[in-house]
């Protein structure tokens, strides 16, 4: 019975300790596809920018100001497209950042819909946008817009489900 005990509170104190670093979440939208697709299960590594930086490219999920359908605070998974200092515009179809085109095989039909002036991204906030450009909230609407750093709640590292995609994350 000791022993018994004894694994059942070691497995609880490193589940505790494994959850100070890692936050499980399902995916709720579409606006990731073909990268991360509705109801994906990932893992997010809390940690990872207190150790490491934010990257353009990272996949991050964050907090907002808007509501769930049941009143709950709604988080978004995007893609970092834009960094503070960064000067960000879409042409063509095209993001352009700090006027070089950006080469985004990821996108969902590699076509960014629209058009929109340049803006600089200010001072510890960055600039999200969805894979799927289509069908994505992300910096390009007023009630999304700039994302403050310490909003992101941590980065997307590792796909658990569906099983034939288990694997860390580009």
């Amino acid at each position: 019975m000791k022993e018994w005990i004894r694994d059942i509170l070691i497995a609880v104190v490193v589940a505790v300790i494994v959850m100070q670093f890692i936050k499980p979440t399902i995916v709720k939208e579409h606006s990731m596809e073909p990268t991360l697709y509705e109801n994906n299960y990932i893992f997010l590594s809390k940690q990872q920018y207190r150790f490491g930086e934010l990257r353009r490219g990272d996949i991050v999920v964050f907090h907002t100001s808007m509501e769930t359908n049941n009143g709950g605070e709604k988080l978004l998974i995007k893609r970092v497209i834009g960094m503070q200092g960064d000067i960000i515009s879409i042409r063509d179809g095209v993001v352009i950042r700090n006027g070089e085109a950006l080469e985004e095989e990821y996108t969902l039909n590699n076509h960014t819909a629209g058009e929109m002036e340049e803006v600089t991204v200010p001072e510890e906030k960055i600039f999200v946008m969805g894979d799927n450009r289509q069908n994505s909230m992300d910096s390009r609407d007023e009630q999304v817009g700039f994302v403050e750093t310490k909003d992101i709640i941590g980065k997307a590292f590792f796909r658990v489900f569906p099983f034939n995609k288990f694997g860390f994350l580009k």
